[in-house]
């Protein structure tokens, strides 16, 4: 009996991109699909805050349209760096929406902080696929961004590699079939460091994280689990469950990067190695798949996968996070901005790493109780997070 011939796909033509956040670790990583791509992924677009050089170099080295510095003071040294080159230069937040605004069916938002929220909207707006991988858009302007989303008909895709695991195996069509959903957790640096040590710690052993390659802020975020907190708060509004059905669970091999569990008690998991590249070629290439270079995942080499429940008396982080999330309306954008003052404080020194949870906690204390309702709200608040938190470790 003959064998059924499967005709090839015709080809496609190729994906435009533009990446909101080029030279960070999620923009680096991404360009490096682009050039493994061969052709399929195509740049429209790219941006940075102020490192004039990288950016110039990545422009040219993957043909984009356009280049943005964030600093409008760089316009002048991004404009001789690409003269010749064919790309067209532009600088500032005006430069920023532009670049969320050009013709890329896929916009990857990878600017870290309360700059990206309005390149992030505008891309929204627009009807773009976003590849989500800045925190503070859905953390402290989640309901507005669903909005701008579903008003303009774009998608929202999640690139942090516990949300792209949860997206992977969650039925959308049948959400009341969902009892909970897990996010795991490495436990960080000092998963097993008692308390008193944690008060000595420095800000380069913060950093060192265990298994994954990220920037000095989010690795911090990671050693106080404060980062997980915040993921708690994405998950609320990237999945239809309610927050008594997210759960965190310790798991330091970071092999299984999330779960769902079912009511039929079923769980699904998605596995892999730790690399972003991994979920962000799911997001690029959604709603198929890409080849990325990330290494096979061997489970016999890997010999073990272990849970634990996160304690939430050394990792205070995590209670101040779900109870920010409880209370809505400001608190979760407080949280955020005070966090993220309290980290750079860290950073330089001023207060130790036990104090970072201290002010964040003070500055929810005093912090605006009107709720946001539109972006001038959202930035307001945050400004008057981030002065809470200068007072509190003032204070310190």
């Amino acid at each position: 009996m003959a064998l059924t011939q499967i005709a090839p796909e015709p080809a496609r033509p190729p994906r435009r991109l533009s990446v909101l956040g080029a030279t960070g670790s999620i923009g680096c990583s991404t360009l490096d699909l682009v050039g493994r791509s061969r052709g399929a992924l195509q740049v429209e677009a790219l941006t940075a805050h102020r490192n004039v050089t990288e950016l110039a170099a990545k422009a040219r080295g993957c043909g984009a349209a356009l280049a943005v510095i964030a600093d409008a003071s760089l316009y002048r040294e991004l404009k001789r760096e690409l003269d010749g080159s064919g790309v067209a230069v532009a600088a500032g937040q005006s430069g920023l929406e532009e670049a969320a605004l050009r013709p890329a069916e896929v916009v990857l938002a990878g600017i870290v902080g309360a700059a990206g929220l309005a390149p992030t909207m505008a891309a929204a707006r627009r009807g773009a696929t976003v590849a989500l991988a800045n925190k503070e858009c859905l953390v402290c302007a989640g309901d507005l961004l669903l909005e701008e989303v579903k008003r303009g008909g774009g998608t929202l895709l999640p690139v942090d590699s516990e949300h792209s695991a949860i997206f992977q195996v969650f039925d959308f069509e049948q959400p009341e079939a969902v009892e909970r959903i897990i996010l795991t957790c490495s436990g960080g640096p000092f998963r097993n460091l008692p308390e008193d040590a944690m008060r000595q710690v420095s800000p380069a052993q913060a950093r060192a994280h265990p298994t994954w390659e990220m920037g000095a802020k989010i690795s911090v975020d990671s050693a106080t689990l404060m980062n997980k907190g915040l993921e708690l708060i994405e998950a609320y509004h990237l999945f239809p469950v309610e927050e008594r059905q997210i759960d965190i669970v310790i798991h330091p091999q970071s092999v299984v990067h999330s779960m769902v569990e079912y009511v039929d008690g079923s769980m699904l998991a998605q596995l892999g190695t730790p690399d972003m590249r991994t979920p962000i070629a799911y997001a690029l290439a959604w709603p198929r798949r890409m080849a990325a270079p990330g290494a096979r995942l061997d489970l016999v080499k890997v010999g073990q996968l272990t849970f634990e429940a996160p304690d939430h008396a050394r990792f205070p982080a995590l209670g101040l996070a779900r109870d920010a999330l409880r209370q809505g309306g400001a608190a979760p954008i407080v949280l955020n901005a005070a966090n993220e003052i309290a980290v750079h404080a860290f950073l330089a020194g001023r207060i130790g790493f036990l104090q970072i949870a201290r002010v964040v906690e003070q500055a929810l204390t005093d912090r605006p109780l009107s709720p946001p309702h539109q972006l001038d709200d959202v930035l307001a608040i945050d400004a008057a997070g981030r002065a809470a938190a200068r007072a509190a470790i003032d204070r310190l």
